[in-house]
């Protein structure tokens, strides 16, 4: 949520401490692991490059580079669907894999549960989030949550977003939106997501909008976010008490900071002491049976996830667009055609806007918020995944950004085609629309997704009814740019947005 930042005295610290001891294990220790990973290990018969198969550490390097995304996509070009990408580990590019890792279990058959080492490296120092929690507590979270997410919920929270998506309008008409003056619009579709889902999700906002500028804790969100790569990469290196001395020292000082406006704003909610049509309130009446820090971490995860990847799609729609002006004239006559007044553009009526939702799901499969791979463990006795039997306790995943840009399952994989989800050009008759996952799938699929369409559908609506769009010169290769670690690191989107006359 601001310029590329280095991590910077965290990531210092952690490999100024991990690399020597990585140099001063024996040698001959490390010949012996490299040659059993390598010819004696259960997925010694997976294809993959061999410094990946016998160590950790090239995984853990293109990691930590923000490039691990791009780098399974070339191993599944030259390995194919399955690829061996450490020697415990296998990133699968197959529609089927959705289903067999994340999808529905049948009776009797033990579901892959989320592993450790992504989710909660510090499990002794975090409680379980709906993101992490194993499957018992996810059942209890997701269950208080869903109210929260229902249709009528979103009606009755209609009233809420549309303020600020509003109050977006009139400030980007106040700073600049004059089409001379270009406008950073990575920052302005932040604060807005931001606003939104601080009311929605600790019932109240945080004034990023109407003080155009970041609250302190959203500066600190991506860095929070992204700096768990990094926390990752010591895990996996083996340094399991380096992650827990770091968290415990208070050098990771954003995520001591995020901790601790969650429970400030969490603890405002509560003496709120009134029902609202808001995404919390059905946890807080769980309180007796929910201790405080697992509601904590379920709020906490409702506002990376509910501002931050929306804003990243709508950040990414804008680009796409703008790059694509066949595509951009072809939604603007759709909208504009589509509603005569702003008032007119709600939650509700942009549902009709069928060629903005193909458009939306084109952005999602280029550029998913999320582009890196979800692992799962294979549960005991071992499963068959895409058609392959994998041992148990092996991590797998789909790799999102790889199968998102297959050319198995995609024409013209890496050109902006929304007519592919409309079903009526013979050009993509051939795609594979289920090989796209951006929400994930099965029983931990992401709660909000209909309330993130909606939002998408509406701010990206009333920008392009007000609005004429075009991108300055400085940001004519924004995704090119990018690196991507949890989320992505978005350098500024320099758009400028040109008032339309009625």
């Amino acid at each position: 949520m601001q310029e590329p930042t280095s991590p910077g005295l965290l990531q210092d610290c952690t490999f100024s401490l991990v690399m020597p001891a990585i140099i001063l294990v024996r040698p001959t220790l490390l010949r012996r692991v490299a040659v059993y990973n390598r010819l004696f290990h259960p997925l010694a018969s997976f294809p993959g490059p061999l410094s990946h198969g016998i160590s950790v550490i090239p995984r853990t390097a293109y990691q930590v580079s923000g490039r691990l995304a791009f780098h399974v996509t070339d191993l599944h070009t030259k390995y194919g669907a399955v690829v061996r990408i450490s020697p415990n580990e296998l990133a699968f590019c197959e529609p089927q894999a959705w289903k067999d890792i994340y999808g529905y279990r049948q009776q009797g058959q033990e579901e892959f549960q989320k592993y450790n080492g992504f989710y909660r490296p510090m499990k002794r120092k975090s409680p379980a989030s709906i993101m992490s929690a194993p499957r018992h507590d996810h059942a209890l979270l997701r269950r208080q949550l869903s109210h929260g997410f229902s249709d009528r919920s979103m009606r009755d929270q209609e009233p809420i977003i549309g303020s600020y998506v509003d109050l977006l309008l009139n400030r980007l008409r106040q700073h600049g939106g004059d089409g001379v003056n270009a406008l950073n619009m990575r920052e302005w579709l932040n604060w807005t997501t931001f606003d939104i889902i601080g009311d929605l999700g600790l019932g109240s906002p945080f004034g990023c909008l109407y003080n155009s500028e970041y609250h302190p804790w959203g500066r600190s969100i991506t860095r929070t976010v992204n700096v768990g790569s990094y926390i990752q990469a010591v895990y996996e290196l083996g340094g399991i008490q380096l992650v827990t001395w770091i968290v415990d020292s208070g050098i990771w000082g954003s995520r001591s900071e995020h901790k601790r406006q969650v429970n400030e704003k969490l603890a405002q909610r509560i003496q709120l002491d009134t029902e609202r049509p808001d995404l919390i309130e059905g946890l807080l009446k769980k309180q007796t049976d929910l201790p405080f820090d697992q509601i904590s971490a379920a709020a906490a995860t409702l506002i990376v996830a509910g501002s931050e990847t929306t804003a990243t799609l709508l950040s990414g729609a804008l680009f796409l667009l703008a790059k694509n002006r066949e595509c951009l004239a072809v939604l603007t006559r759709e909208v504009r055609s589509t509603f005569q007044r702003d008032d007119e553009i709600t939650l509700s009526s942009v549902g009709c806007l069928s060629y903005m939702l193909a458009c939306l799901n084109e952005c999602l499969r280029m550029y998913p918020p999320v582009a890196i791979g979800l692992p799962r463990v294979v549960p005991k006795g071992g499963a068959a995944v895409a058609g392959r039997f994998v041992p148990e306790g092996t991590v797998v995943s789909v790799w999102q950004w790889a199968i998102n840009h297959d050319e198995r399952f995609w024409a013209n994989p890496w050109e902006f085609h929304p007519e592919r989800f409309l079903d009526n050009d013979p050009r993509y008759q051939g795609d594979l629309l289920d090989a796209m996952q951006p929400f994930s799938t099965g029983p931990r699929n992401c709660i909000g997704k209909n309330l993130a369409y909606a939002e998408m559908r509406l701010i990206l609506a009333k920008i392009i009814f007000n609005f004429d769009i075009h991108l300055a010169d400085d940001s004519e290769d924004w995704i090119d740019r990018q690196d991507v670690y949890f989320l992505w690191e978005k350098p500024a989107l320099h758009v400028h947005l040109t008032p339309v006359s009625r």
